[in-house]
């Protein structure tokens, strides 16, 4: 069974598109210079189930649905110059039923598609928010113009992501934090307090390889650009799940197990010297006692 892919479900919104290509229900602004007084075109106009526009019983219908705002224009200004010889037509799009129609929430399938109805299916497995935003709009550039679009997350399948510190004696000391949808590898550091005194720079992220596809991403972390030399690029976002593992420092950290051993025999050696001397002080002090009792 594929895995579950760490994004449960995006908010879509794309109120302040442009209809590349009409449809019904768009409602267009069409203004005409040059018509009678009497019989002015200023108004807005809603495209009908089969595709036109009704100028009213003066200048009639025009067919308008699958054409683009500007293509519309063309063919309203060549059907009025029939009638008009001299006009000027503005045509804007004021509604569009296609942006209301995609704003929304869409989850994301177990294969990792989002599923846009009429305009497709798009594969974001494994995608952060921006790099989603921007296969959307590659996407929807055949159906729209001036697109204008905002993506969120709304929810995910895991709620966590883990850091896990590696011990040179074989132990791993895991810690769990909520993701919010904004964490960054700094942000980990910082939940716990920094680096240890026997925490090296070596680390790295782990992530699910998308797709339901066995085995891991391996992201390594340059721990020096992010700190000091403030690389955006190398602080990744951590997404749910992800393990963004560190290792102790081999050096810092055989120090630290040679004094764990060595401490206990430390003071055993200790004891047994001192047992010795205790020893060793009462031969001596009985050789006296016994010297005091011959006189």
């Amino acid at each position: 069974m594929p895995a579950l892919e760490a994004v449960r479900a995006f908010y879509i919104d794309g109120l302040g598109w442009e209809a590349a290509l009409l449809v019904p229900d768009d409602v267009l602004m069409i203004r005409v210079h040059g018509t009678p007084e009497q019989m002015p075109i200023d108004n807005y106009y809603v495209v009908s189930e089969e595709g036109i526009v009704d100028l009213g019983p003066a200048y009639g219908v025009v067919p308008v649905m699958g054409r683009t705002v500007e293509e519309a224009t063309e063919a309203i200004r060549f059907s009025l110059r029939r009638l008009i010889p001299y006009i000027d037509v503005s045509v804007q799009l004021a509604r569009s039923e296609a942006a209301e129609q995609i704003s929304g929430d869409y989850p994301v399938q177990i294969d990792g598609t989002v599923n846009l109805g009429r305009y497709g299916i798009v594969n974001v497995a494994g995608k952060t928010v921006a790099e989603t935003r921007e296969l959307l709009l590659k996407h929807l550039d055949q159906y729209f113009e001036s697109l204008q679009l905002g993506v969120d997350v709304i929810g995910y399948n895991s709620e966590g992501y883990y850091v896990i510190v590696a011990e040179l004696n074989s132990a791993e000391r895991i810690r769990r934090f909520r993701v919010t949808g904004n964490e960054t590898v700094l942000d980990a550091i910082s939940n716990l307090d920094g680096l240890s005194q026997v925490s090296s720079k070596t680390m790295w992220v782990a992530r699910a390889v998308p797709g339901g596809v066995h085995g891991e991403q391996i992201l390594p972390v340059d721990w020096d650009a992010i700190a000091r030399g403030g690389v955006s690029t190398a602080n990744y976002q951590l997404m749910p799940g992800d393990r963004l593992f560190i290792v102790d420092d081999n050096l810092m950290a055989a120090n630290s197990f040679i004094g764990r051993v060595t401490t206990p025999l430390a003071r055993l050696l200790s004891i047994g010297s001192l047992g010795a001397d205790s020893i060793r002080g009462m031969q001596v002090t009985g050789r006296n006692y016994n010297r005091l009792r011959r006189y």
